[in-house]
């Protein structure tokens, strides 16, 4: 489809303002998700009760996938509303389902008052949140793209996955609080919900700061927007761009999931380190997370998507596993931070480049809708599953290292993308573009 552009679109008047705007919703989707992985314990013992703690964690955990689940739906379906209606009033619908959730989990009786509804009610909380993720990431990324200054397209987007570390942090700081003035067993009874409680509190803030975005000037340039029927036809028939596109994402959402919502789990549950040593490790990953990946962006934006991409996914190739076997052998605070580090270090330049490289390779006039669609099944078959997916390697095969296996699976399927998108020095939408 063609789109005719006006020659003298608006300009912002505040980049660094419409940043911090537009990625506020991020926070909130970020620092609910990591709560519900911190607090997944909590959480299977208020939702999910067992008698076998692996068999609770993973019914908490498999939840957590399921609302992920909806995030191809989401970003189908509310993706082609912000390509049709806008990139403003779309982020604010997604702001809107996605407090829904955060409400609906934070607020939901035990299994013990409510029986079976309870867990049907937290899952509900996660589907809508799964909705709502589903095009929030591709809609911000895409507002940033396009307000991005020339040749600094990956820098730009790099701050959606910066404002995310931005949550984790803040949780951490929370949980941290929480774990140092209360009892272990009040935690695990009713203080987990406390930070979700925060979480509620800051939503006002956060919808006053999306209502004052501008919208952006390519799409206000554009006289023409397609329609939700356009939209879907053009998604069907751009399939392998999306498939590629899912594939470069895969390596970001695993990582980002492992170092994240599992690695408090992993740190507590399976190296049996302290609450305190678990949090402190995950504070300081999304401190180093947030310092990567604007350097990924820039990185990339100065040599290539390209060389970043395939470089950073090969050294997770090898030494994914190697390094959590070196930790699961004898673990303690010093190598646990140290593994976490290197991880962070990968995802975070990897995540700076992919999110410019993603808005690159899909179509302009479907860009919200296609990219979501990449990430959302990316993180909803790959991401998201990776706590699950963790606890059920190490049950199985009793090797607490095996985690690693899951991220290699990642890295080959991104390196395998990234050499058939950028095959003889074009991406494949100039491949495309050029032989249509």
């Amino acid at each position: 489809m063609s789109q005719t552009i006006t020659s003298n679109p608006p300009e912002i008047k505040s980049r660094l303002g419409a940043i911090l705007r537009a990625t506020s919703g991020n926070f909130l989707e970020q620092f609910d998700f990591f709560l519900f992985g911190f607090y997944a314990s909590a959480i299977a013992k208020a939702f999910f009760p067992s008698e076998n703690e692996t068999a609770a964690l993973l019914n908490t955990f498999g939840v957590f996938w399921l609302g992920a689940l909806m995030r191809p739906v989401g970003a189908i379906v509310l993706g082609a509303y912000i390509d049709r209606i806008g990139r403003l009033q779309g982020l604010i619908v997604t702001l809107a389902i996605m407090a829904a959730g955060t409400v609906v989990i934070a607020f939901c009786p035990t299994y013990a008052t409510i029986g079976v509804a309870a867990p049907i009610i937290v899952l509900l909380g996660r589907l809508l949140q799964g909705f709502s993720a589903g095009v929030e990431l591709g809609g911000v990324s895409v507002y940033l793209s396009e307000i991005a200054t020339p040749g600094n397209r990956g820098f730009y987007t790099s701050f959606q996955s910066s404002s995310q570390q931005v949550a984790i942090f803040v949780a951490s700081i929370l949980g941290y609080i929480l774990s140092e003035s209360m009892p272990a067993a009040t935690v695990t009874a009713w203080g987990w919900r406390i930070p979700f409680f925060v979480g509620c509190l800051i939503i006002p803030l956060i919808f006053f700061l999306r209502r004052t975005l501008e919208e952006t000037p390519a799409f206000l340039a554009m006289k023409k927007h397609p329609t939700a029927s356009e939209v879907f036809a053009s998604a069907v028939a751009n399939w392998r761009i999306v498939i590629l596109g899912m594939m470069i994402a895969i390596l970001t959402t695993t990582t980002f999931y492992f170092v994240t919502v599992y690695t408090p789990t992993f740190g507590k549950t399976v190296l049996k380190l302290s609450t305190p040593d678990a949090l402190t490790v995950t504070l300081l990953v999304a401190i180093t997370n947030f310092f990567w990946n604007p350097v990924g962006g820039a990185v990339s934006d100065r040599i290539g998507r390209k060389p970043v991409l395939l470089t950073i996914a090969t050294l997770s190739l090898l030494t994914a596993y190697p390094a959590l076997h070196w930790l699961v052998a004898d673990p303690s605070f010093g190598k646990l931070l140290a593994v976490e580090m290197m991880f962070s270090f990968y995802f975070g330049v990897y995540s700076g480049t992919m999110l410019g490289a993603l808005v690159e390779i899909v179509p302009a006039h479907v860009r919200t809708t296609c990219f979501s669609l990449a990430f959302a099944l990316a993180a909803a078959l790959f991401g998201t599953f990776t706590p699950f997916a963790s606890t059920l390697l190490i049950d199985k095969t009793g090797d607490k290292a095996s985690p690693g296996y899951w991220l290699m699976i990642a890295a080959t399927l991104g390196i395998v993308a990234a050499l058939t998108v950028y095959r003889g020095g074009r991406t494949i939408a100039t491949r495309e573009a050029v032989a249509a």
